[in-house]
């Protein structure tokens, strides 16, 4: 049996592709702060390019945390995603960073992108923008991972309406399990009035402590409410994750075989096997 209460599943090692792109777009997010959601975006996108996916990330949150958790100082460039949002005549290729993990690509952020919220209430279309940004580069990436900031505003709606798919970690903690309900009804909402193609692809226990009884209890509640939705994979609670943070890189290379970068893989595996990647 697997940390969930089910039998846990071997998801087999995916073979090499043969061409790469289309890109599936998948929105990280949850509107509750903490829950592994920017760590979750960067050990998925390594352990994906390690299997020879080619992966952008997208950093959508001000504090930037994903672009300064792979080593881009993103608080000394001119042009991020905030400038791809708002102003016209920018390629989107220039503003893309290359990481030192083999085809693991980022678009940075910073504090600017907390002003496009307000400049972009006035535009036309205003929650297609981000959608219009990664178009031209859909074809180059065979996964693109958006890491949304912990709100249900315009910018993680962007989010939504770009994605194909949603992924939500979830903390295994009693309070982070009552905004799901309200997030999934974003979702449903975005679903049925701009993205009808939009799926839930996931749920993602994160911070999991096999020494609790309130994680395991939280986990058997969420698999109760969600079913299927929730994924077998578990990401338990580990200070390696702070650790490789620190480090700027991802768990993959700062441990490569500490269990957290283990529960990555398998997590990454468990996605493409259910079609959530290529």
């Amino acid at each position: 049996m697997g940390p969930t209460g089910r039998p846990m599943p071997v998801f087999p090692e995916p073979p090499p592709l043969a061409s790469h792109g289309p890109a599936r777009v998948i929105a990280m997010c949850n509107q509750k702060g903490g829950v592994g959601k920017t760590t979750t975006t960067i050990n998925l996108g390594a352990t994906l390019a390690e299997y020879g996916r080619r992966v952008l990330l997208v950093d959508f949150d001000p504090q930037g945390a994903l672009s300064v958790g792979l080593g881009i100082p993103a608080h000394q460039l001119d042009v991020t995603v905030y400038n791809l949002l708002t102003e016209r005549g920018h390629d989107v290729r220039d503003v893309i960073v290359r990481t030192k993990v083999e085809n693991l690509d980022v678009i940075p952020a910073n504090i600017d992108l907390s002003a496009a919220e307000v400049q972009l209430v006035g535009e036309v279309a205003r929650e297609q923008i981000l959608a219009r940004v990664l178009r031209p580069v859909l074809d180059d990436y065979d996964v693109i991972l958006i890491d949304c900031q912990p709100s249900l505003g315009l910018l993680t709606v962007n989010a939504l309406t770009a994605a194909h798919g949603v992924l939500i970690p979830l903390e295994c903690e009693f309070f982070a399990m009552r905004g799901v309900a309200l997030l999934i009804e974003t979702i449903e909402k975005i679903c049925d009035r701009l993205n009808p193609r939009l799926e839930v692809d996931g749920i993602l226990a994160t911070m999991y402590d096999s020494r609790t009884l309130h994680s395991k209890e939280v986990v058997a509640s969420v698999v109760e409410h969600f079913g299927d939705r929730v994924f077998h994979t578990v990401i338990s609670r580990t200070v390696k994750f702070p650790d490789a943070s620190l480090a700027a890189e991802p768990i993959t290379t700062y441990d490569s075989t500490h269990k957290g970068a283990g529960a990555y893989r398998q997590l990454a595996r468990e996605l493409i096997a259910r079609g959530g990647a290529a």
